[in-house]
């Protein structure tokens, strides 16, 4: 029933959009006469900005063709190297450029898709050989593929790092900080071969009862019965994977944007202003922005229920008590693999100390093998992302592979 009413809302949104969108060209059309009446251009910008924001959206491109190593600037390919049903393994070939270290980006699975980590993909190809993990679409997933729950992502990351080989590294953003590090020390356990050489950590909520946010009061101020009944829903039959059990990435959406409603108002004032000034390149600015935020995607119930009762509920990870197919998750197996943690100073999603926990948990790994840093002013989307990530965290993550390679 949830489903089938957002389907039918964004169908009305949809159609009120287009008109709007054809509204907005009949208001600034300089072969319209609408456009040389007086307000013309105030109407056309407030139809523009209600077109932008009722749009619907698709899984977007990461749309990186070229990078520049060294002096010269190469062109990028991507490629798939491991392709299974709930996620691929892609890579983004350097044309010519062949070496360099193995980085596996670990993108999260919360509603968006791994196209939100362009930027983190971006600033690392110059001096990485970059992969990712691109996430499907839970509602695209036909129910003849199975289940996926925590257990199974664990499993993905394994065999997407032995798909690298050895000597790989991983870059882990957010949601999975949890599974990458349960991987990693499974892997140490069993001395796998293909462990990587270090494992970034970036906002992560390894620990949560550190400086709880309010995504984490959200998580345990309700038993888990509650969000079995309130928010899973069901895939309608129009959709490949219709059937399924999912946590809707619209819903995820709502609850994301509910947390800064105010400023996600301000901001679309401001592209409302943008474009009555003619402003276009800064209100172009703002809807390259929300046209990622809001192409969202669906997970399935069995991970997302899973995550809420592992990560946020009972802290199986911090507590020790974790398990990964009836096996104890021992972090103290981890021996060699280099850990960096990363905080964003206002960070509002995964509060200051709940990654920087990873390190204090790890311990047999000599103090020279853990680093901790915090991004001073950056927000949770400024780790991965924007001016700081470039010029301040990413050159971190890069000195320490080079010194764990």
């Amino acid at each position: 029933m949830l489903y089938a009413a957002h389907e039918w809302q964004k169908s009305m949104l949809t159609s009120a959009g287009a008109w709007a969108s054809w509204g907005a060209e009949m208001w600034s059309s300089p072969a319209s006469p609408f456009a040389y009446m007086g307000g013309g251009n105030v109407m056309a910008s407030a139809l523009e900005v209600f077109a932008h924001a009722a749009a619907p959206r698709g899984k977007p491109a990461f749309g990186l063709t070229h990078t520049t190593v060294g002096d010269r600037e190469v062109a990028v390919t991507e490629e798939i190297v491991l392709a299974k049903p709930f996620g691929q393994l892609k890579r983004f070939a350097r044309d010519g450029i062949e070496g360099g270290p193995k980085l596996l980006i670990v993108a999260p699975m919360s509603g968006h898709y791994a196209t939100l980590l362009r930027g983190t993909v971006e600033r690392m190809l110059p001096v990485a050989d970059v992969h990712i993990t691109d996430w499907a679409d839970a509602k695209l997933v036909p129910l003849s593929d199975g289940r996926f729950d925590l257990d199974d992502y664990i499993d993905y990351l394994v065999e997407f790092l032995e798909a690298m080989g050895p000597g790989s590294h991983m870059l882990a953003v957010c949601q999975p900080s949890v599974p990458c590090y349960a991987a990693v020390a499974l892997m140490s356990a069993d001395a796998h071969p293909c462990r990587p050489k270090t494992l970034t950590m970036m906002g992560g909520p390894v620990d949560t009862r550190e400086a709880p946010t309010a995504v984490n009061t959200l998580a345990t101020k309700r038993p888990h019965a509650w969000f079995q009944h309130n928010v899973i829903a069901t895939v309608p039959a129009g959709y490949p994977g219709g059937g399924r059990r999912v946590y809707p990435g619209f819903l995820q959406l709502a609850g994301f944007m509910s947390m800064n409603l105010g400023d996600h108002m301000q901001s679309h004032w401001e592209m409302f202003k943008h474009l009555v000034r003619g402003d276009d390149e800064s209100a172009d600015q703002s809807k390259d922005f929300y046209e990622e935020y809001r192409s969202v995607c669906d997970m399935t119930a069995e991970f997302y229920l899973q995550t809420i009762d592992v990560v946020f509920q009972t802290h199986a990870l911090p507590m020790g008590t974790m398990r990964h197919r009836g096996r104890l998750v021992d972090l103290g197996a981890i021996t060699d693999v280099a850990l960096l943690a990363v905080e964003g100073e206002r960070d509002d999603i995964s509060g200051l100390g709940q990654t920087k926990a990873a390190l204090t948990l790890a311990t047999n790994l000599p103090a020279d093998k853990k680093r901790y840093y915090m991004a001073e002013g950056a927000g949770h989307y400024g780790i991965f992302n924007g001016s700081k990530w470039r010029t301040k965290i990413a050159p971190v993550v890069e000195e320490w592979m080079a010194a764990n390679s």
